[in-house]
């Protein structure tokens, strides 16, 4: 049925069009080989594909088992928290009407062209600043556990820091799609992309929302780097970076906590190794088919957060190795199909679709690394949830969105290498 909406979708842009879209404001700019090699690319055959199946069918599949994964995770903290009233489906009702609103969502964002979103791309990076800014304010943002990452809309609550990684996607492409020319000037090419980090990076940190500095910053390196940034400079970026969040680390006694509780979790296991230890338990029990959906023992109030950060616990101890593999495995396919999709941007000379498209993988990737490795014990704690999948209605609205516009850069592809218009 979805199939068939897409193809009739995709049938009456066909019939109506959209125009040329304005690749990096000149048609024809390349980019760096390092997302792929330019040349001409002949025209497709009639019968092929409107839009590319596996990617969609992964990012639903990963939708669908994460709305079952929290609705089993997250039973037991309903019935004993006050605030949901006892309703054992609380959360699944919610994360059901998010998945809602997402999909209906994306498929409105399907139908935006990709030369809107340049266009629109510094516009939605000041918004994204703007709200950033709003958090701290208080009486305007939220405060949970400490931290200050949400704007309260009544209904509920607004995390601007993932939509910021959105707008930094779309922003970091169009700038250098527009300055790919002067990638090799520090002052000209890359001071002012670095101003605009060093203030988003200072907001994030003020809330404090690490892991989604680190992220951004990933998502706005790669894709300078993608563009043809000067060798040097990014060797130099990089150490500079290392040597920040080292200074971060060693000046902030919480996240102190966290690189000793990450290294030794077993020495503190009921106070700072308390989510870890619980975390490798799970992974522990479930070995290498699980204990069975619903069994799962770390959830009944033992493993905090179990349905958001520790989503992939859950699925450890109650679907084992097979259902840790099957994430890993959905995860990776999206991935190595945004950057296909990238370089086949590159190869029609659409600079800025071409550096979207690996952005959004870089994107979903390193967080979706960074989740895995924190409920593994590999890397320290850092309040990141598993794109797709964990319980957070922004984080799958913004999730939504940015596969939606993956889905259209493939679809211009399609388009272009048939001779149509986009």
């Amino acid at each position: 049925m979805l199939e068939r909406v897409l193809g009739r979708l995709s049938g009456l842009k066909a019939a109506f069009g959209f125009g040329d879209a304005p690749e990096g404001r000149k048609r024809g700019r390349r980019v760096s080989a390092r997302s792929g090699s330019v040349g001409g690319v002949g025209a497709a055959r009639e019968g092929a594909a409107e839009y590319d199946a596996g990617l969609l069918w992964s990012a639903l599949l990963l939708l669908v088992l994460g709305l079952i994964m929290v609705y089993s995770s997250s039973i037991a903290m309903s019935e004993v928290s006050r605030f949901t009233g006892g309703r054992t489906n609380y959360f699944l009702v919610r994360h059901l009407l998010f998945m809602t609103i997402s999909l209906v969502a994306a498929l409105m964002v399907f139908q935006v062209p990709l030369r809107a979103w340049q266009q629109a791309a510094p516009w939605l990076c000041f918004a994204g600043v703007i709200a950033l800014a709003l958090v701290l304010i208080p009486g305007i943002g939220r405060e949970v556990n400490g931290a200050r990452r949400w704007l309260s809309l009544g209904l509920f609550n607004l995390q601007p820091s993932e939509f910021v990684k959105l707008a930094a996607v779309l922003y970091a492409a169009d700038y250098t799609a527009r300055k790919s020319a002067l990638m090799h000037s520090f002052k000209r090419g890359l001071l002012p992309m670095l101003t605009v980090m060093l203030v988003v990076g200072w907001l994030l940190l003020r809330e404090p929302d690490f892991g989604a500095f680190v992220v951004i910053t990933a998502i706005a390196m790669s894709v300078l780097f993608l563009g043809g940034m000067n060798g040097k400079w990014f060797a130099g970026l990089l150490l500079m970076l290392g040597l920040g969040f080292a200074a971060l680390v060693l000046t902030s006694p919480y996240r102190m906590q966290r690189i000793f509780g990450f290294m030794d979790p077993w020495s503190d296991p009921f106070g700072k190794g308390y989510q870890l230890s619980h975390a490798l338990i799970a992974f522990g029990r479930g070995e290498i088919f699980g204990v069975g959906l619903g069994a799962s023992v770390e959830k009944l109030m033992y493993l905090p957060e179990a349905h958001t950060d520790f989503l992939l616990a859950v699925i450890a101890e109650e679907l084992g190795l097979v259902g840790v593999v099957l994430v890993v495995a959905l995860f990776s396919w999206l991935v190595l199909r945004a950057f296909a999709i990238g370089r086949q941007a590159v190869n029609l000379e659409r600079p800025f679709s071409a550096l979207v498209a690996q952005g959004v993988g870089v994107w979903i990737g390193v967080q979706s690394l960074i989740n895995m490795g924190v409920n593994m014990g590999v890397l320290p704690t850092k309040g990141l949830t598993l794109p797709l999948m964990s319980f957070g209605g922004t984080g799958i609205l913004a999730n939504c969105i940015a596969i939606a516009i993956l889905l259209r850069v493939d679809w211009e592809n399609r388009q272009m290498m048939k001779g149509q218009p986009v």
